[in-house]
């Protein structure tokens, strides 16, 4: 695939917000006469997409994320700036750019509570006016790469979390769109059932160079499927670049879990290593990799007692993106 699925230039929303009049809290006048505030959702945000990319947009709560998602779904009409999506300005070309994405907000289902997934897909079959052949095809290809052939006779009711989620994200790529929103899609699901989630979009994202936007909380789906990532906080953007780029430009602390086969006789200790934990078995501790090589520490801890198992493991994501934070 060549070419951007999505161009944003100069992004803004404000959200006129009611507030009672002061000295009045309490009484009848303060329904009368409210006191109008503006608030800023998202402030000139910049950036492009291409297509068959998967971008990694997070931030806090209130950060400004959904409210871009809606804005490039055109659900919501910016206070400024503009938007391109897949040549189509959304909030213009809603109808017809609906033809070409998907969403997926992982707090809004779309599914029929009471029927079973199957006929909420021939529903939306029919919506995106599809050719019943090529639906029956499309269909067996998610339910498939999805794994959810033995899901789609049970009304959605009856499903778990992460059993409707799949089904929700299968639903919203009936028409093989070209580029597919996720607002949280793993909210709320187990380790399991997050991992197939995403085993799910990767193998989507391979086989159809569908371009994925994706927000979470969960650093895993970060780390696990966007090369590049977009940090916004307080309606702004504060990082652009790959998710790799944004671990060795913010954090280049090791953290090390290692188990002995023998026990350990008294404190332990490893020159410009900070302990966390210790047991009679195991530490845990970290350290700054530009202080001191990796390869170091593994040789010291072995020179120290055979060992049993060693994990070495970046700082979580979260913890990346309060520093930026802070920074900021």
């Amino acid at each position: 695939m060549n070419g951007l699925a999505v161009e944003v230039s100069g992004l803004e929303k404000t959200f006129r917000v009611k507030q009672k009049a002061p000295g009045l809290r309490g009484s009848w006048q303060s329904i009368w006469r409210p006191v109008m505030s503006e608030v800023t959702a998202v402030s000139d945000i910049t950036f492009s997409l291409e297509e068959g990319e998967i971008l990694g947009f997070i931030g806090p709560n209130g950060a400004g994320k959904s409210t871009t998602i809606k804005m490039l779904t055109g659900i919501l009409y910016p206070s400024g700036g503009q938007a391109s999506v897949l040549g189509y300005t959304p909030w213009k070309d809603r109808r017809k750019l609906g033809y070409h994405i998907g969403s997926v907000f992982g707090q809004k289902p779309q599914l029929w509570y009471h029927l079973p997934a199957e006929d909420t897909f021939r529903l939306f079959g029919r919506i995106y006016e599809l050719d019943m052949g090529a639906f029956q095809k499309r269909r067996d290809f998610l339910v498939e790469a999805f794994e959810i052939g033995h899901l789609l006779q049970t009304p959605v009711r009856k499903l778990s979390l992460g059993q409707r989620m799949k089904c929700e994200i299968a639903a919203s790529l009936l028409h093989q769109p070209r580029i597919i929103f996720l607002d949280e899609p793993t909210i709320g699901l187990d380790v399991v059932a997050k991992q197939q989630i995403r085993d799910a979009i990767k193998y989507l994202n391979e086989q159809e160079k569908t371009t994925i936007f994706l927000t979470s909380h969960d650093t895993g789906d970060i780390e696990k499927l966007a090369r590049r990532v977009i940090v916004i906080n307080h309606g702004r953007i504060i990082f652009d670049g790959r998710t790799s780029a944004l671990k060795r430009q913010y954090f280049t602390r090791k953290i090390i879990d290692v188990r002995f086969a023998e026990r350990l006789n008294g404190d332990f200790n490893i020159p410009d290593v900070t302990i966390l934990k210790q047991g009679t078995y195991g530490v845990k501790m970290e350290f700054d990799s530009q202080t001191i090589p990796v390869e170091r520490v593994v040789q010291q801890l072995m020179a120290v007692s055979p060992t049993q198992d060693i994990n070495i493991a970046d700082p979580p994501l979260e913890e990346i993106i309060r520093e930026i934070y802070q920074e900021g």
